[in-house]
């Protein structure tokens, strides 16, 4: 089904067409593509995003994304699942920042992975979509084995009437970027090397839920978030330097992701992500929050007392207040 022409997210609202799979009914004037899953949309993704939209617009068309959901690797390898860079919502606001127009959000399923390449070309991209242009990085593959190449692209091409181009291996390789790199960056709590990679802060999203309320017992109460979708990725344990959008304003503030107990006194909960917002009193149970990881402050700690752990809370938000003066909202630019 297509969905409407706008997308909400997070309170906005934004234009990009988005289509759930490929209708008998879909109409994308002069579609130019490009293929991938794009999670992450990192540097190397945007790069030909960007030439894709150029082109688009030089020849009078409109630029198409033909991408997955679910992710293929959490089809086919279930029991090793891929943590996801970004939850379909926040890959969709990015794509729609970036000036894309349309989002084909195809299926993935066992029996789609089957599909020999020049099928799903024949098939999806020129029968149902009347793809004019097809843009891929180099040494991309898909279809059934990861049998498809730029040369099925090129020989189809000729016969049926589409301009095909691909990203040069320096123009990609120059970043050194791929979603698996952030992954691990992540992993490690490098965020400054993962938030370069994705051009922008990297994202958790999530609605704020009572906690063991202990923060504010301490003098530092905490928004706990909560998340829906268990794939996305959480970055490593410990204290975070962050900027969180809640209730239309944007604050500083520091988050901890870390197992409970941080004393020894309370009762383990899990995995918990907490954001403690500076200079901000309102009630958020019930809200959506947005959290842009800027630094990464220190490793999970345990602590003999209350005492203990509210001193050194004091000491976190002093540094964080200090680092959070090198930080300004900019605009998202390539």
């Amino acid at each position: 089904m297509t969905r409407p022409e706008c997308l909400t997210f997070a309170g906005l609202i934004y234009p990009v067409r988005i289509f759930d799979g490929l209708e008998s009914d879909i109409n994308i004037p002069n579609a130019h593509l490009t293929i991938g899953t794009f999670d992450g949309v990192h540097i190397g993704h945007q790069k030909i995003i960007a030439r894709l939209n150029q082109l688009a617009h030089e020849n009078g068309g409109e630029s198409v994304l033909f991408t997955f959901d679910p992710h293929p690797r959490n089809v086919l390898n279930p029991n090793d699942p891929v943590a996801l860079l970004q939850t379909k919502e926040e890959k969709l606001d990015k794509l729609n920042r970036l000036g894309l127009q349309n989002v084909i959000l195809f299926p993935f399923t066992k029996s789609f992975s089957q599909t020999p390449a020049e099928t799903f070309i024949r098939s999806f991209l020129v029968d149902k979509l009347k793809m004019k242009a097809v843009i891929i990085g180099y040494d991309h593959q898909f279809g059934r084995n990861r049998e498809g190449s730029l040369e099925h692209f090129q020989a189809l091409g000729e016969t049926m009437r589409f301009y095909v181009e691909e990203i040069p291996a320096q123009d990609i390789d120059e970043i050194h970027v791929s979603s698996t790199k952030i992954r691990s960056a992540l992993l490690q709590g490098a965020v400054d090397v993962a938030n370069m990679y994705l051009g922008e802060p990297f994202q958790l999203n999530g609605t704020v839920v009572h906690g063991l309320s202990l923060g504010k017992k301490l003098g530092f109460p905490t928004a706990n978030l909560k998340f829906d979708n268990t794939h996305k990725i959480i970055p490593k344990n410990g204290v975070y330097l962050v900027r969180g959008t809640v209730r239309g304003g944007t604050h500083f503030g520091m988050m901890n992701i870390g197992l409970r107990p941080s004393v020894d006194d309370a009762k383990g909960t899990g995995l918990s992500v907490e954001i403690h917002i500076f200079d901000f009193e309102n009630d958020l149970y019930g809200h959506h929050m947005q959290v842009e990881l800027l630094e990464f402050v220190r490793d999970e700690q345990k602590f003999s007392d209350n005492a203990q752990l509210s001193a050194q809370l004091a000491k976190d938000e002093v540094f964080c207040r200090n680092r959070a003066s090198h930080y300004s909202r900019q605009p998202f630019t390539l």
